[in-house]
């Protein structure tokens, strides 16, 4: 049996990351969406069914961060892999440019008032990263700000771990090819081209300095409580696998069960026989 996808994507804590060695367009042994849909489909039901327990039973949450350049499919990754979840237990939370209250406060205060609850599932489409990623290639803040973040965002994942948090994180890795190839369809098609901005090839020029933060981002923030996963992401199909089975996995791990009955069932069955005999 081979590796999962966890185990072959993940950055252990103090390994160095090569974005230059990792295959964006690597896809494993599947070769086509339709090779791969079964085992992404089978991945997608156990997530549905781990999440009710985690639900159900309240004592566990699961922070999911999901991060990467324009158009590297952080939209359609929540799209198509929990939008099956109970909305009841689900949330998704953007993070762009701060407001201006936003801005008033520590860098984290923003990303953790909408920290994950017992039971709850959360998904951020960027994140906190984006502080010691954006701030630092724009230089909008000084090295001496942002440099100092690592350790800060260390310890803000291990404290949400320890209140029974679990934490795996997401970088989706594109080719600037296939970022070109994507927003060239966002022109072509009129119900996406509101996803275009003027940024976008500003944006483009600055890749190599985007990958110099992403590389010293995820080695410095990968940890035992919190990896980070880097998922080859040109075909949209594989990055889905991968995600799913890994977020499936992360859950099956947390030993989700369900929760014993808070009432005395005995009990409640007279009073059941009671109401149905119309007594």
């Amino acid at each position: 049996m081979g590796k999962s996808y966890g185990e072959e994507f993940i950055l252990r804590p103090g390994a160095k990351l090569h974005l230059d060695r990792i295959d964006p367009s690597y896809h494993g042994k599947h070769k086509s969406h339709e090779t791969a849909a079964p085992a992404i489909a089978e991945s997608l039901a156990q997530m549905k069914r781990l999440q009710e327990l985690l639900y159900a039973d309240a004592k566990q949450s699961l922070l999911i961060v999901l991060q990467g350049l324009d158009a590297s499919g952080k939209d359609g990754v929540i799209r198509h892999l929990f939008s099956g979840m109970d909305p009841q237990g689900t949330w998704v939370f953007g993070f762009k440019q701060p407001s201006t209250e936003e801005s008033a406060h520590d860098f984290l205060w923003r990303v953790h008032q909408h920290a994950p609850g017992n039971g709850q599932v959360v998904i951020y489409n960027r994140s906190h990263y984006e502080d010691v990623l954006a701030v630092r290639v724009h230089k909008s803040v000084p090295r001496k700000v942002w440099s100092k973040r690592y350790e800060l965002i260390n310890d803000f994942e291990k404290m949400l771990t320890a209140h029974g948090t679990r934490i795996v994180k997401f970088y989706l890795h594109i080719s600037p090819e296939e970022q070109l190839e994507r927003f060239k369809r966002r022109l072509d098609d009129p119900a996406r081209q509101w996803k275009i901005s003027e940024s976008d090839y500003a944006e483009r020029l600055l890749w190599p300095k985007y990958m110099g933060a992403y590389k010293e981002a995820i080695e410095r923030t990968s940890t035992k409580r919190a990896p980070w996963f880097v998922i080859p992401a040109n075909h949209k199909w594989f990055r889905d696998l991968a995600i799913s089975q890994i977020v499936a996995d992360t859950m099956r791990e947390m030993d989700l069960r369900t929760p014993s009955p808070h009432v005395d069932l005995a009990a409640i069955r007279k009073k059941y026989h009671a109401a149905a005999n119309g007594k």
